[in-house]
Protein backbone atom coordinates (compact mmCIF):
# COMPACT_ATOMS: atom_id res chain seq x y z
CA UNK A 1 0.00 0.00 0.00
CA UNK A 2 3.03 2.19 0.97
CA UNK A 3 4.10 1.82 -3.24
CA UNK A 4 0.73 3.18 -3.87
CA UNK A 5 1.48 6.77 -1.85
CA UNK A 6 4.80 6.56 -5.00
CA UNK A 7 3.04 5.91 -7.32
CA UNK A 8 0.45 8.70 -6.30
CA UNK A 9 3.26 10.88 -5.97
CA UNK A 10 4.90 10.30 -9.06
CA UNK A 11 1.53 11.03 -11.04
CA UNK A 12 0.66 13.94 -9.00
CA UNK A 13 2.08 16.98 -11.05
CA UNK A 14 -0.62 16.62 -13.89
CA UNK A 15 -3.35 16.35 -11.06
CA UNK A 16 -2.07 19.53 -9.23
CA UNK A 17 -2.07 21.48 -12.67
CA UNK A 18 -5.77 20.53 -13.50
CA UNK A 19 -6.22 21.61 -9.79
CA UNK A 20 -4.65 25.10 -10.66
CA UNK A 21 -7.08 25.39 -13.46
CA UNK A 22 -9.96 24.48 -12.00
CA UNK A 23 -9.09 27.53 -9.56
CA UNK A 24 -8.70 30.52 -11.94
CA UNK A 25 -11.99 29.04 -13.22
CA UNK A 26 -14.67 28.54 -10.28
CA UNK A 27 -17.96 27.87 -10.75
CA UNK A 28 -21.43 28.02 -8.52
CA UNK A 29 -23.46 25.80 -7.46
CA UNK A 30 -26.02 24.34 -9.99
CA UNK A 31 -23.43 25.78 -12.93
CA UNK A 32 -20.53 23.55 -12.47
CA UNK A 33 -20.50 22.88 -16.43
CA UNK A 34 -16.83 23.96 -17.12
CA UNK A 35 -15.33 21.91 -14.06
CA UNK A 36 -17.26 18.86 -15.32
CA UNK A 37 -16.38 19.15 -18.81
CA UNK A 38 -12.88 18.92 -17.62
CA UNK A 39 -13.69 15.49 -15.56
CA UNK A 40 -15.61 14.25 -18.61
CA UNK A 41 -12.55 14.99 -20.43
CA UNK A 42 -9.48 13.39 -18.02
CA UNK A 43 -12.07 10.33 -17.86
CA UNK A 44 -12.27 9.81 -21.53
CA UNK A 45 -8.22 10.11 -21.80
CA UNK A 46 -7.90 7.61 -18.67
CA UNK A 47 -10.78 5.18 -20.75
CA UNK A 48 -13.10 5.12 -17.51
CA UNK A 49 -16.55 5.27 -18.77
CA UNK A 50 -18.84 7.49 -17.14
CA UNK A 51 -22.86 8.73 -17.74
CA UNK A 52 -22.88 12.72 -17.27
CA UNK A 53 -25.64 14.75 -16.48
CA UNK A 54 -26.37 13.20 -12.92
CA UNK A 55 -28.63 15.54 -10.59
CA UNK A 56 -27.50 18.60 -12.38
CA UNK A 57 -23.44 18.60 -13.69
CA UNK A 58 -22.59 15.68 -11.50
CA UNK A 59 -20.86 12.94 -13.31
CA UNK A 60 -20.80 8.77 -12.08
CA UNK A 61 -17.93 6.75 -13.22
CA UNK A 62 -17.31 3.15 -12.93
CA UNK A 63 -13.98 1.42 -12.74
CA UNK A 64 -14.55 -2.51 -13.07
CA UNK A 65 -12.46 -5.22 -11.71
CA UNK A 66 -11.23 -8.55 -13.46
CA UNK A 67 -13.80 -10.53 -10.85
CA UNK A 68 -17.65 -10.08 -9.86
CA UNK A 69 -18.29 -8.07 -6.16
CA UNK A 70 -19.48 -5.03 -4.94
CA UNK A 71 -19.72 -1.31 -5.80
CA UNK A 72 -17.30 0.82 -3.83
CA UNK A 73 -18.51 4.43 -4.30
CA UNK A 74 -15.77 7.29 -3.64
CA UNK A 75 -17.30 10.93 -4.20
CA UNK A 76 -15.79 14.57 -4.94
CA UNK A 77 -17.36 17.93 -5.00
CA UNK A 78 -17.00 20.51 -7.16
CA UNK A 79 -18.37 23.59 -7.09
CA UNK A 80 -17.07 27.44 -5.43
CA UNK A 81 -18.30 29.83 -3.20
CA UNK A 82 -19.38 33.56 -3.74
CA UNK A 83 -16.01 35.00 -2.31
CA UNK A 84 -13.85 37.67 -3.37
CA UNK A 85 -10.39 35.71 -3.57
CA UNK A 86 -7.55 37.48 -1.35
CA UNK A 87 -5.15 34.45 -1.13
CA UNK A 88 -2.48 36.49 -3.40
CA UNK A 89 -1.96 32.75 -5.28
CA UNK A 90 -0.07 33.12 -9.26
CA UNK A 91 -3.51 31.18 -10.13
CA UNK A 92 -6.17 32.50 -7.95
CA UNK A 93 -9.93 32.97 -9.40
CA UNK A 94 -9.87 35.09 -12.23
CA UNK A 95 -13.49 35.54 -11.76
CA UNK A 96 -15.01 38.52 -9.55
CA UNK A 97 -16.89 37.74 -6.58
CA UNK A 98 -16.11 33.81 -6.96
CA UNK A 99 -13.50 31.50 -5.32
CA UNK A 100 -12.76 27.87 -4.74
CA UNK A 101 -12.50 28.89 -0.69
CA UNK A 102 -13.68 25.31 0.39
CA UNK A 103 -10.91 22.80 -2.04
CA UNK A 104 -13.80 21.39 -4.17
CA UNK A 105 -10.85 22.11 -6.66
CA UNK A 106 -8.34 19.79 -5.27
CA UNK A 107 -10.94 17.24 -3.99
CA UNK A 108 -11.92 16.99 -7.70
CA UNK A 109 -8.52 16.60 -8.85
CA UNK A 110 -7.97 13.75 -6.10
CA UNK A 111 -10.58 11.83 -7.50
CA UNK A 112 -9.64 11.89 -10.75
CA UNK A 113 -5.69 10.84 -9.83
CA UNK A 114 -7.59 8.05 -7.43
CA UNK A 115 -9.05 7.21 -10.97
CA UNK A 116 -5.67 7.11 -12.63
CA UNK A 117 -4.28 4.87 -9.70
CA UNK A 118 -7.26 2.34 -10.01
CA UNK A 119 -7.64 2.33 -13.43
CA UNK A 120 -4.03 1.60 -13.87
CA UNK A 121 -4.68 -1.98 -11.42
CA UNK A 122 -7.91 -2.34 -13.30
CA UNK A 123 -5.94 -3.12 -16.54
CA UNK A 124 -2.27 -4.32 -14.28
CA UNK A 125 -4.04 -6.74 -12.49
CA UNK A 126 -7.48 -7.05 -13.02
CA UNK A 127 -8.08 -10.46 -10.81
CA UNK A 128 -6.86 -8.66 -7.82
CA UNK A 129 -9.84 -6.65 -7.96
CA UNK A 130 -13.33 -8.31 -6.98
CA UNK A 131 -15.76 -5.49 -7.73
CA UNK A 132 -16.53 -1.77 -9.36
CA UNK A 133 -15.25 1.21 -8.11
CA UNK A 134 -17.73 3.70 -8.68
CA UNK A 135 -16.59 7.50 -8.62
CA UNK A 136 -19.36 10.38 -8.13
CA UNK A 137 -18.44 14.03 -9.32
CA UNK A 138 -20.90 15.59 -7.36
CA UNK A 139 -22.41 18.95 -7.99
CA UNK A 140 -23.96 21.82 -5.93
CA UNK A 141 -22.50 20.59 -2.08
CA UNK A 142 -22.28 24.15 -0.95
CA UNK A 143 -26.37 24.31 -1.15
CA UNK A 144 -26.97 21.30 0.29
CA UNK A 145 -28.65 19.92 -2.87
CA UNK A 146 -26.01 18.09 -5.06
CA UNK A 147 -25.95 14.77 -2.74
CA UNK A 148 -29.63 14.60 -2.69
CA UNK A 149 -30.09 15.11 -6.28
CA UNK A 150 -27.17 12.26 -7.58
CA UNK A 151 -29.06 10.20 -4.93
CA UNK A 152 -32.10 10.83 -6.99
CA UNK A 153 -31.00 10.06 -10.25
CA UNK A 154 -29.41 6.62 -9.17
CA UNK A 155 -26.12 7.52 -8.31
CA UNK A 156 -26.09 5.30 -5.31
CA UNK A 157 -28.07 2.22 -7.01
CA UNK A 158 -25.74 -0.99 -6.55
CA UNK A 159 -23.35 0.61 -4.09
CA UNK A 160 -22.29 -1.39 -1.34
CA UNK A 161 -20.42 0.98 0.39
CA UNK A 162 -19.22 5.09 0.16
CA UNK A 163 -16.29 7.12 1.25
CA UNK A 164 -14.93 10.54 0.68
CA UNK A 165 -12.67 13.40 2.29
CA UNK A 166 -12.33 16.80 3.10
CA UNK A 167 -9.20 18.79 2.78
CA UNK A 168 -8.34 20.78 6.51
CA UNK A 169 -6.37 23.51 6.24
CA UNK A 170 -5.88 24.09 10.29
CA UNK A 171 -4.17 20.10 10.01
CA UNK A 172 -1.09 19.92 8.20
CA UNK A 173 -0.50 18.19 4.94
CA UNK A 174 0.32 14.47 4.97
CA UNK A 175 -1.82 13.85 8.38
CA UNK A 176 -5.36 12.54 8.31
CA UNK A 177 -8.37 12.90 10.98
CA UNK A 178 -10.99 10.39 11.66
CA UNK A 179 -13.91 9.71 13.65
CA UNK A 180 -16.43 7.34 14.41
CA UNK A 181 -19.92 8.27 14.88
CA UNK A 182 -21.33 11.85 14.79
CA UNK A 183 -18.22 13.87 13.05
CA UNK A 184 -20.32 16.55 11.40
CA UNK A 185 -23.92 18.70 12.28
CA UNK A 186 -27.30 18.49 10.86
CA UNK A 187 -28.22 21.60 8.56
CA UNK A 188 -31.55 23.59 9.05
CA UNK A 189 -32.39 26.44 7.35
CA UNK A 190 -34.77 29.30 9.51
CA UNK A 191 -36.68 31.82 8.16
CA UNK A 192 -38.62 34.33 9.92
CA UNK A 193 -41.08 36.97 8.36
CA UNK A 194 -42.58 39.57 11.12
CA UNK A 195 -45.46 41.87 9.99
CA UNK A 196 -46.24 45.22 12.03
CA UNK A 197 -47.64 48.24 10.79
CA UNK A 198 -45.27 51.21 9.32
CA UNK A 199 -45.30 54.46 10.42
CA UNK A 200 -43.03 57.46 10.70
CA UNK A 201 -39.96 57.06 13.29
CA UNK A 202 -41.19 60.23 15.16
CA UNK A 203 -44.48 58.81 15.89
CA UNK A 204 -44.04 55.12 16.81
CA UNK A 205 -47.51 54.63 18.83
CA UNK A 206 -49.20 54.96 15.73
CA UNK A 207 -46.82 51.81 14.48
CA UNK A 208 -46.11 48.23 15.14
CA UNK A 209 -42.73 48.01 14.80
CA UNK A 210 -41.19 44.99 14.16
CA UNK A 211 -37.69 45.28 14.74
CA UNK A 212 -38.08 45.89 17.76
CA UNK A 213 -39.79 42.26 17.87
CA UNK A 214 -36.89 41.18 15.78
CA UNK A 215 -34.67 42.51 18.60
CA UNK A 216 -36.41 40.49 21.23
CA UNK A 217 -36.89 37.43 19.12
CA UNK A 218 -33.00 37.22 18.70
CA UNK A 219 -32.09 36.87 22.00
CA UNK A 220 -35.21 35.04 22.83
CA UNK A 221 -33.86 31.98 20.61
CA UNK A 222 -31.23 31.75 22.23
CA UNK A 223 -33.08 30.29 25.28
CA UNK A 224 -33.46 27.79 23.56
CA UNK A 225 -30.43 26.62 23.55
CA UNK A 226 -29.43 27.14 27.39
CA UNK A 227 -32.87 26.63 28.49
CA UNK A 228 -34.50 23.84 26.46
CA UNK A 229 -31.85 21.24 25.17
CA UNK A 230 -29.44 19.36 27.32
CA UNK A 231 -25.83 21.02 27.46
CA UNK A 232 -24.95 17.33 26.81
CA UNK A 233 -26.63 17.97 23.40
CA UNK A 234 -24.99 20.98 21.33
CA UNK A 235 -27.08 23.02 19.32
CA UNK A 236 -26.27 26.22 17.40
CA UNK A 237 -28.93 28.62 16.74
CA UNK A 238 -27.16 31.67 14.94
CA UNK A 239 -29.22 34.58 12.58
CA UNK A 240 -27.12 35.34 10.11
CA UNK A 241 -29.15 38.05 7.88
CA UNK A 242 -32.03 40.64 8.81
CA UNK A 243 -33.69 42.40 6.17
CA UNK A 244 -36.08 45.68 7.03
CA UNK A 245 -37.00 49.09 6.07
CA UNK A 246 -35.10 51.31 3.85
CA UNK A 247 -35.23 54.82 5.02
CA UNK A 248 -33.79 55.88 8.88
CA UNK A 249 -36.69 57.86 10.09
CA UNK A 250 -39.13 55.14 8.90
CA UNK A 251 -40.95 51.92 11.02
CA UNK A 252 -41.13 49.36 8.46
CA UNK A 253 -44.16 47.28 7.77
CA UNK A 254 -42.14 43.72 7.81
CA UNK A 255 -38.52 42.28 9.21
CA UNK A 256 -37.51 39.06 7.36
CA UNK A 257 -34.85 36.71 9.15
CA UNK A 258 -32.91 34.26 7.99
CA UNK A 259 -30.49 31.62 10.14
CA UNK A 260 -29.20 28.38 10.71
CA UNK A 261 -29.79 25.83 13.24
CA UNK A 262 -26.96 23.12 13.86
CA UNK A 263 -26.77 19.72 16.13
CA UNK A 264 -25.52 16.27 16.35
CA UNK A 265 -28.84 14.84 17.68
CA UNK A 266 -31.08 13.70 14.90
CA UNK A 267 -33.78 13.42 18.07
CA UNK A 268 -33.28 17.54 18.58
CA UNK A 269 -33.08 18.47 14.81
CA UNK A 270 -36.31 16.65 14.76
CA UNK A 271 -38.49 18.24 17.73
CA UNK A 272 -36.59 21.79 16.98
CA UNK A 273 -39.32 22.89 14.27
CA UNK A 274 -42.26 23.08 16.89
CA UNK A 275 -39.92 24.73 19.93
CA UNK A 276 -38.81 27.61 17.44
CA UNK A 277 -43.09 28.01 15.80
CA UNK A 278 -43.73 28.51 20.07
CA UNK A 279 -41.01 30.68 20.65
CA UNK A 280 -41.55 33.07 17.54
CA UNK A 281 -45.68 33.19 17.69
CA UNK A 282 -44.93 33.84 21.73
CA UNK A 283 -42.61 36.91 21.04
CA UNK A 284 -44.51 38.31 17.98
CA UNK A 285 -47.36 38.40 19.73
CA UNK A 286 -45.95 40.23 23.01
CA UNK A 287 -45.03 42.73 20.32
CA UNK A 288 -48.64 43.02 18.46
CA UNK A 289 -46.50 41.60 15.34
CA UNK A 290 -47.74 38.63 13.23
CA UNK A 291 -45.42 35.91 12.28
CA UNK A 292 -44.79 33.38 9.56
CA UNK A 293 -41.42 30.86 10.24
CA UNK A 294 -39.81 28.33 7.56
CA UNK A 295 -37.95 25.49 9.17
CA UNK A 296 -36.19 23.92 6.61
CA UNK A 297 -34.35 20.91 6.36
CA UNK A 298 -31.19 20.77 4.49
CA UNK A 299 -28.75 17.49 6.03
CA UNK A 300 -29.16 15.24 8.77
CA UNK A 301 -25.93 14.67 11.11
CA UNK A 302 -23.34 13.44 9.38
CA UNK A 303 -22.61 9.64 11.17
CA UNK A 304 -19.73 7.65 9.91
CA UNK A 305 -20.19 3.85 10.41
CA UNK A 306 -18.38 2.17 12.91
CA UNK A 307 -17.11 -0.83 11.24
CA UNK A 308 -16.23 1.52 7.87
CA UNK A 309 -14.57 3.80 10.24
CA UNK A 310 -11.80 1.20 11.26
CA UNK A 311 -11.34 -0.71 7.63
CA UNK A 312 -10.70 3.11 6.41
CA UNK A 313 -8.22 3.78 9.14
CA UNK A 314 -6.20 0.06 8.86
CA UNK A 315 -5.74 1.41 4.88
CA UNK A 316 -5.52 4.98 5.91
CA UNK A 317 -2.03 3.27 8.23
CA UNK A 318 -0.99 1.25 6.01
CA UNK A 319 -0.24 4.04 3.67
CA UNK A 320 0.47 6.81 5.37
CA UNK A 321 1.72 5.17 8.95
CA UNK A 322 -0.58 5.67 12.15
CA UNK A 323 1.58 8.32 13.47
CA UNK A 324 0.16 10.61 10.67
CA UNK A 325 -3.45 9.78 11.67
CA UNK A 326 -5.36 11.35 14.54
CA UNK A 327 -8.49 11.67 16.43
CA UNK A 328 -10.66 14.23 14.18
CA UNK A 329 -12.82 17.16 16.21
CA UNK A 330 -16.54 17.12 15.88
CA UNK A 331 -17.92 20.09 13.92
CA UNK A 332 -20.99 21.65 13.26
CA UNK A 333 -20.14 22.67 10.02
CA UNK A 334 -22.78 20.53 7.65
CA UNK A 335 -22.04 18.56 4.71
CA UNK A 336 -24.29 16.61 2.07
CA UNK A 337 -22.27 13.71 2.64
CA UNK A 338 -24.87 12.76 5.09
CA UNK A 339 -27.11 11.92 2.95
CA UNK A 340 -25.05 9.01 1.40
CA UNK A 341 -24.50 7.86 4.77
CA UNK A 342 -28.06 7.72 5.42
CA UNK A 343 -28.35 5.61 2.25
CA UNK A 344 -25.02 3.32 2.52
CA UNK A 345 -22.33 2.42 5.22
CA UNK A 346 -19.51 4.65 4.66
CA UNK A 347 -16.59 6.79 6.16
CA UNK A 348 -15.96 10.45 5.71
CA UNK A 349 -12.38 11.84 6.56
CA UNK A 350 -10.19 15.20 6.72
CA UNK A 351 -7.60 15.20 4.79
CA UNK A 352 -5.02 17.61 6.16
CA UNK A 353 -4.20 20.54 3.89
CA UNK A 354 -2.60 22.89 6.04
CA UNK A 355 1.37 23.85 5.67
CA UNK A 356 3.60 21.73 8.08
CA UNK A 357 4.30 24.53 11.11
CA UNK A 358 1.21 26.39 13.09
CA UNK A 359 -0.96 24.85 10.53
CA UNK A 360 -3.86 25.15 13.43
CA UNK A 361 -3.48 29.01 12.65
CA UNK A 362 -3.38 29.07 8.81
CA UNK A 363 -6.73 30.47 7.14
CA UNK A 364 -9.74 28.26 7.64
CA UNK A 365 -12.22 26.73 4.95
CA UNK A 366 -14.28 29.49 2.94
CA UNK A 367 -11.97 32.46 4.20
CA UNK A 368 -11.08 34.82 1.16
CA UNK A 369 -7.11 33.78 1.96
CA UNK A 370 -8.07 30.16 1.95
CA UNK A 371 -5.10 28.09 0.80
CA UNK A 372 -4.43 24.73 0.39
CA UNK A 373 -0.75 23.37 0.56
CA UNK A 374 -0.56 21.13 -2.48
CA UNK A 375 1.34 18.02 -1.08
CA UNK A 376 -2.04 17.10 -0.17
CA UNK A 377 -3.14 15.74 -3.05
CA UNK A 378 -1.41 12.93 -3.92
CA UNK A 379 -1.87 12.13 -0.01
CA UNK A 380 -5.77 12.33 -0.89
CA UNK A 381 -5.27 10.26 -4.60
CA UNK A 382 -3.71 7.36 -2.11
CA UNK A 383 -5.83 7.01 0.48
CA UNK A 384 -8.85 6.95 -1.74
CA UNK A 385 -7.28 4.34 -3.97
CA UNK A 386 -6.29 2.35 -1.44
CA UNK A 387 -9.70 2.38 0.60
CA UNK A 388 -11.51 0.99 -2.69
CA UNK A 389 -8.65 -1.42 -3.35
CA UNK A 390 -8.35 -3.09 0.41
CA UNK A 391 -12.44 -3.34 0.04
CA UNK A 392 -12.42 -4.79 -3.51
CA UNK A 393 -8.98 -7.26 -2.77
CA UNK A 394 -10.47 -8.48 0.93
CA UNK A 395 -14.00 -9.67 0.46
CA UNK A 396 -13.29 -12.84 1.72
CA UNK A 397 -12.23 -11.54 5.43
CA UNK A 398 -14.71 -8.26 4.99
CA UNK A 399 -16.60 -8.08 8.08
CA UNK A 400 -19.76 -6.62 6.70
Amino acid sequence: MRSLLEAAREAAAAWIEFRRELHRRPELSLAESETAAGVRRHLDRLGISYRSGVGGHGIVADIAGGRPGPIIALRADMDALPIQEESGLEFASEKPGLMHACGHDAHTAILLGAAELLAREARESPEKLAGTVRLLFQPAEEINAGARAMIEAGALDGVAEIYGLHNLPTLAAGRVATRSGPMMGSVDRLEIELEGKGAHGAIPDQGIDPIVCAAALIQSLQSLVSREVSPFAPVVVTIGSIHAGEANNVIPQTCRLAGTIRTFDPGVQKGLPAALERIVQGIAAAHRCSARIRCIHQVPVLTNHEANTRLAEAAIDEIIGRENRSLGEPTLAGEDFSLYLEKRPGCFFWLGSGPQRDAERAYGLHHPKYRLHEECIPVGMALLAGIALSRLANRASSTL
